[in-house]
């Protein structure tokens, strides 16, 4: 099994990273901040203003250390890694199913099926912890929603076009999306959830929101560049330039346990408040940098949890399920599975 390495997060604008002997070295305004021992990180995350010197990248590389480059917004911007990893042939497969419309269709239909019942679990979860303190309002609306979402994973995993699949996920991200800020328990209308929007975020939840997938998307590519796979070929997302279409895909079923559950915890819990965000010309709003700090070490402190794997069953953290999704994946490309198994939450 992969040991679960950590990610160097680093979000303070100004901030030079650069290499001394084995070790990574963070310093601002010419003082050194940290430090830590390469061989310990499995990517390195830049947001905003961050640079890092030429050595550094090139021993990044040479080491298999993903570094990426993100805004403040958490949108990607670049990446710089080593040469690729992998059996050439296990691409050629991927290329293959991917231009397979059958094949294609089998994988996103497993792949959204999965993300629809997970976050049909955060409903029901929502449901099942705080239901009898709702409003009967609230309480029915997330119920309804929950069973929508039951019936889009069903006509998503039986649909045998790529096409129908992306109409049932559509259908069922508008039920979820729509109860999602009744599962807000915080009372600052500061915290409202107003309908999904990134690029920008135009509220407090969607930019949170927002920088956990952001993250999340960080780690699904590295699972994937890990065993082999392209990044850029998906199923269940279309191909377009610059976009990670595979790492989208990956993502999809892990947004609610990785990114949701988090988002709902910080902000019911008052670790995030309406305080921590501004507001940009524009209407764009953001995470102030000492709580993207809070949100980073919630984020890491989840990955440690402990699940049991639904396919595997076996006990993981995790932060291990993107990098055994990836290798499940690859092996369904390979032939040595039927079907490509999805993460299902329980």
């Amino acid at each position: 099994m992969r040991q679960h390495l950590n990610t160097l997060f680093v979000t303070t604008d100004g901030a030079w990273l650069r290499k001394d002997g084995a070790n990574i070295v963070v310093e601002l305004d010419g003082a050194e901040r940290g430090r830590v021992p390469a061989h310990l990180m499995g990517g390195v995350v830049c947001f905003g203003h961050v640079a890092m010197s030429p050595p550094l990248m090139g021993f990044c590389a040479e080491q298999g250390i993903g570094v990426s480059f993100l805004t403040e917004h958490g949108r990607f911007i670049a990446r710089v890694e080593g040469a690729q990893s992998g059996n050439v042939l296990l691409r050629r497969n991927q290329y293959r199913l991917a231009d397979d419309p059958a094949g294609t269709a089998a994988v996103a239909a497993s792949m959204a099926a999965a993300k629809l019942a997970n976050q049909r679990t955060v409903l029901r979860r929502a449901l099942r912890d705080h239901g009898p303190s709702m409003e009967p309002d609230a309480q029915a609306g997330i119920d309804d929603a929950q069973r929508r979402l039951g019936d889009a994973a069903r006509l998503a995993a039986a649909a045998s076009d790529v096409d129908t699949v992306r109409g049932h996920e559509g259908d069922g991200a508008s039920a979820y999306f729509g109860v999602f800020d009744r599962l807000i328990r915080a009372e600052d209308p500061g915290l409202r959830f107003k309908g999904r929007s990134r690029r920008p975020p135009l509220d407090a939840p969607n930019a949170l929101l927002s920088f956990l997938y952001a993250l999340l998307g960080h780690d699904c590519r590295s699972a994937l560049e890990v065993v082999g796979l392209d990044p850029q070929v998906g199923f269940l997302h279309r191909d377009r330039p610059g976009r990670s279409g595979l790492a989208l895909d990956l993502m999809e079923e892990l947004r609610p346990l990785l990114a949701d559950r988090v988002a709902l915890s910080l902000l019911n819990r008052g670790q995030v408040t309406a305080e921590d965000f501004e507001r940009r010309e524009g209407g764009a709003v953001l995470l102030r940098d000492e709580a993207r700090k809070a949100v980073l070490t919630a984020y890491q402190e989840r990955k440690r949890d402990e699940i049991t794997h639904p396919f595997l069953e076996e006990k993981v953290t995790v932060g291990l399920i993107p990098h055994l999704q990836a290798r499940l994946l690859a092996r369904h490309l390979r032939g040595d599975l039927d079907g490509y198994p999805p993460f299902l939450w329980k």
